[in-house]
């Protein structure tokens, strides 16, 4: 049993893990208070529509390591550590985030809307008492799907020195050790299904709320 890999790295899994879950937790965040409010923006303003989803698309087309690499020449928000790997991660979730803020509030029925400006509703009004809490289903499905995609590449953060579960990854290559892989793939695996159970279990008490 004590040669087990999760018993036998369970010290550093645990500081590992909650690296990763840091790094991850910050870039969500950022990327929820930049891409709800751009979503909402580009229903709005639909002339921004096609450049901010197509700026959000080619970062999201840009390879992971690369895009870490590119960032260490930057300055205040490049380097080595966990700045770089925030903005990075940033910028990889906001693209799911946009999009599904974005259809969700387009989707609300314009009959609902027209009832709601025929009570005397303001834009704003209509906006965080009606389209908002229609749209918080699909918004949470961007969310969820922004996180999934932040706790897989966030293992790659370990390569500019950000920590997480990818250190046992790369240490495992550089050796060609399976237990050390897999000390940093499985628990990085394992946080990405209990996000997705959780954020998808809020998703439906939504759905079967409104």
């Amino acid at each position: 049993m004590k040669n087990f890999f999760l018993v036998k790295y369970a010290p550093e899994i645990l500081q590992h893990t909650l690296e990763h879950l840091f790094l991850v937790s910050i870039a969500i965040g950022i990327a929820i208070v930049i891409g709800i409010p751009l979503g909402i923006l580009i229903t709005r303003k639909t002339y921004l529509r096609q450049p901010i989803l197509g700026i959000a698309n080619v970062f999201q087309t840009i390879p992971s390591l690369a895009l870490f690499g590119l960032l260490i020449p930057v300055p205040i928000i490049g380097g080595i550590g966990a700045v770089p790997a925030i903005v990075a991660l940033t910028v990889y979730s906001l693209l799911p985030i946009i999009r599904n803020t974005y259809t969700g509030i387009s989707g609300v029925d314009p009959a609902i809307r027209e009832a709601g400006r025929g009570m005397g509703m303001t834009d704003r009004q209509l906006l965080l008492q009606v389209e908002i809490p229609l749209a918080l289903g699909v918004i949470l499905a961007g969310v969820r799907v922004a996180t999934v995609i932040a706790i897989g590449i966030a293992t790659i953060a370990a390569a500019i020195g950000a920590g997480g579960l990818g250190v046992f990854i790369f240490r495992g290559i550089s050796v060609v050790n399976n237990q050390l892989i897999l000390a940093g793939a499985v628990p990085a695996a394992v946080i990405a299904l209990l996000a997705d159970f959780a954020i998808g279990w809020m998703e439906n008490k939504l759905k079967i709320k409104n």
